[in-house]
């Protein structure tokens, strides 16, 4: 049954929870992942006896190799099949995971983190297609908030689980425990995702447009890595693959217009207003607030010095806020549209990020977390009632080409907002110290963390300063995120069982 059809009913059946609880099994893996490697970084650099400049690759190599894989995943999905992919990922990335766990050096392990990073890529736009087909978009507000689960808590549980894996456990464990999830992620899929799916007549692979896309972003995405690595834009070893990729981008789109539907990605997507406005919002969500979200852990354990462990669990209560507003706003999105819940998002996301750019050393625990409660509320209303809203006009056989497109912009976007971040987090602490007759140390993220104790009680007060700016940044790019939720759809409760079906591209 086409999952786009308006006499459809309202009521999210149980084939749709399950279909939904099925994609959460595998997607919750991956993103824990990402930020168990991150806590776990310093560990591996000594246990592989690596330079941190070197095992940063296990960080880059993975999203690397994501980059390279998102604009895959639209055509595979409609040559093979949604389900045939999804398996097909899960278990390349379980794969990549028990190998990355025998890693006998700090290649090897980049090596695997690749094929991770290959398996890994395809998960988040192939399980926004299939939750997307099996809802329709009557329904897509609540659909999308079951996925919302993991994208919002990874990034709160994960420092939680790598702190303890890290502090009580060999490294090993920090992939070994991605293995047994990932087999029942695939033995899930096997029983419960709908076979099919495939079309019967897809267009061969578009493969000057793959090396296009793919190729503009791994340029973007590492020149973005290399930014925040080295704490600014102003160097040529950023700026030229930037540049590299940005002209990239625009060799493809030229290509797709004249290609059409048969390009790897259609840019014609983009002519439709909803799917626009929500590509702009998602891309501005990214960069606001999950660039946001890699400032909170550094801020707890740099200048209130925690561990990786308690620092996790001090950014708990802003998971706790995502439940709440996942939960709300899924329901509220579908009866009332988008247009309403993601404003109110957002100024709750203001509200709960203020606080923050008042920061000092000894600030009040309580009081940030109930700051990260509202903050976190913010977040499960903006980022998955943006995203439902993109695919709301989109046909079915459209929606498969379209979730690597928002997969795409939602990677870049992160990566660009946590580069910005740290270069205004760096520059202003540089300014700081240098004001003192201080001269600062390091680059980039290493430059924080690699404060000595001893210096803390001068260095601190001007870090922790650092940091209030560095949210003010934050606060104004989660602001900007107000005018393309203009755009997005509003509609009275009465009036949704009169929308019309969804038109096709």
């Amino acid at each position: 049954m086409d999952g786009f059809t308006a006499q459809r009913s309202d009521k999210l059946d149980r084939s749709v929870i399950v279909t939904g609880l099925v994609i959460v099994s595998g997607m919750i893996m991956v993103v824990l992942d990402t930020t168990i490697v991150n806590v776990a970084l310093d560990s591996l650099s000594r246990e592989l006896d690596a330079p941190l400049s070197t095992t940063q690759w296990v960080v880059t190599g993975y999203l690397l190799a994501v980059a390279l894989v998102i604009p895959l995943t639209g055509w595979a999905m409609d040559r093979f099949g949604p389900k045939a992919v999804w398996i097909t990922s899960v278990s390349l990335f379980v794969m990549g995971s028990a190998l990355c766990a025998a890693s006998w050096s700090i290649e090897s392990l980049i090596a695997f983190r690749v094929i991770q990073g290959l398996g890994g890529g395809m998960l988040l736009p192939g399980g926004q297609t299939i939750i997307t087909r099996a809802a329709g978009p009557q329904r897509l507000g609540r659909a999308m908030a079951i996925l919302g689960v993991p994208m919002l808590l990874g990034p709160v549980f994960g420092p939680v689980i790598g702190g303890l894996l890290v502090e009580y456990t060999s490294w090993h464990w920090i992939f070994l425990v991605n293995v047994p999830v990932g087999i029942l992620a695939v033995a899930l899929a096997v029983w419960k995702l709908p076979a099919g799916g495939a079309l019967p007549e897809f267009g061969r692979l578009d493969v000057r447009g793959l090396i296009l896309v793919s190729g503009s972003l791994v340029c973007l995405l590492y020149g973005l890595s290399r930014a925040s690595s080295h704490g600014g834009f102003n160097e040529w070893s950023v700026l030229g693959w930037l540049i590299a990729g940005v002209v990239g981008l625009a060799l493809y789109t030229w290509h797709s217009l004249s290609k059409g539907a048969d390009s790897i990605i259609d840019v014609r997507l983009l002519t439709n207003r909803l799917f626009a406005s929500g590509t702009i919002a998602v891309f501005l969500v990214a960069i606001g607030m999950f660039g946001g979200m890699l400032l909170l852990p550094l801020y707890y354990q740099t200048v209130r010095g925690e561990g990786a462990l308690d620092a996790g669990l001090l950014l708990a209560p802003q998971g706790l806020g995502a439940i709440v507003a996942i939960v709300i706003g899924g329901r509220l999105t579908d009866r009332i549209g988008a247009g309403y819940v993601v404003p109110v998002g957002i100024v709750l996301a203001l509200i709960g990020t203020f606080p923050f750019t008042q920061v000092g050393v000894d600030t009040s625990y309580v009081w940030l977390s109930v700051a990260l409660f509202v903050r976190g509320m913010g977040l499960g209303a903006v980022m998955m009632p943006t995203i439902s809203a993109a695919y709301t006009e989109l046909s079915k056989d459209a929606v498969s080409r379209a979730a690597p497109t928002l997969s795409a912009i939602q990677q870049v976007g992160a990566s660009l907002g946590s580069a910005l971040l740290v270069t205004v987090l760096t520059q202003r602490l540089t300014d700081q110290l240098t004001s003192k007759g201080i001269q600062a140390a390091g680059a980039g993220a290493d430059q924080i963390s690699s404060v000595p104790p001893e210096a803390m009680p001068v260095v601190g007060p001007l870090l922790a300063s650092s940091f209030g700016y560095a949210f003010w940044v934050a606060f104004a790019l989660t602001a900007v995120i107000i005018v393309p939720a203009m755009f997005l759809p509003r509609h009275a409760a009465r009036d949704r069982k009169k929308t019309p079906a969804a038109p096709g591209l």
